[in-house]
């Protein structure tokens, strides 16, 4: 039977991690923990799984995730953020994996709970996610936000049956405070990818994107809060032009 570590990255998510451990117990050989020092509970409740703990100063996503793979004992890792959990199908999907011992790349659904209502449009619904690989095949990259998992073309990706549950945004200000968060880190990537004509992505961009959200990808049959994911999705693609134009003109002043 194929063996799974299954890798999480935390850091003060005392409110979801046991949630998430609960949904992987089943289908783990053993949960590794990366830790970047919390201060709440997260460790503790952690420990009571039995979950391998190694605690580290935060390098981003990337560099995080990668170090709790090298950490794992078996080749093939499921790596699933601690705000996330298996649904009954997902684990069944995966068990059947197992017992089969076929390991590869696998992708499933992804879909996310907002302000405690299952988002199903917006262009939330599927959000498909490459998470069950095997690590001397596939690794993550990307310095700030959205990191992605890099591996060969030669390599097929297998979907799988089921859906991974996303508990995100508790609150309209929990999505705020969000935005504001990355939106720092993709303002910074902006300019070091040198990022042309932020001006004028700044002014279209995210007008477009509300458009493309709420009426193409019928962001308006999730009602109101569909119209919020919209709205402040539609915000984050301006803040973020924003302030990379900001950090643009604040580099030039110091010169």
């Amino acid at each position: 039977m194929m063996k799974i570590s299954v890798v999480i990255i935390t850091y003060n998510e005392e409110k979801n991690i046991e949630r998430c451990l609960r949904s992987v117990q089943n289908v783990a050989d053993e949960i590794v923990v990366v830790d970047s020092f919390s201060t709440d509970h997260t460790r503790e409740i952690c420990e009571k799984f039995g979950a391998k703990i190694f605690q580290r100063k935060w390098q981003g996503y990337s560099h995080t995730k990668n170090f709790g793979n090298e950490m794992a004992n078996y080749d093939q890792v499921l790596s699933i953020d601690a705000d996330e959990a298996l649904t009954p199908d997902l684990e069944a999907s995966i068990l059947k994996l197992k017992a089969k011992s076929t390991g590869g790349i696998y992708s499933f659904n992804r879909l996310t709970n907002y302000c405690g209502q299952w988002i199903r449009h917006c262009g939330w619904y599927p959000d498909v996610k490459i998470r069950l690989f095997n690590r001397t095949v596939a690794r993550w990259e990307g310095e700030y936000v959205h990191e992605k998992l890099a591996f060969e073309k030669s390599f097929a990706v297998h979907h799988l049956k089921g859906d991974l549950l996303h508990f995100s945004f508790a609150s309209l200000a929990d999505h705020l405070q969000r935005v504001n968060r990355y939106t720092d880190l993709a303002a910074r990537e902006m300019l070091e990818r040198k990022t042309g004509g932020l001006v004028f992505k700044m002014i279209l961009s995210p007008l477009a994107k509300f458009v493309k959200s709420y009426f193409f990808k019928r962001g308006f049959q999730d009602g109101f809060h569909g119209l919020c994911v919209c709205t402040i999705s539609a915000f984050d693609v301006f803040i973020r032009y924003a302030k990379a134009i900001q950090m643009q003109r604040e580099s030039v002043g110091r010169r």
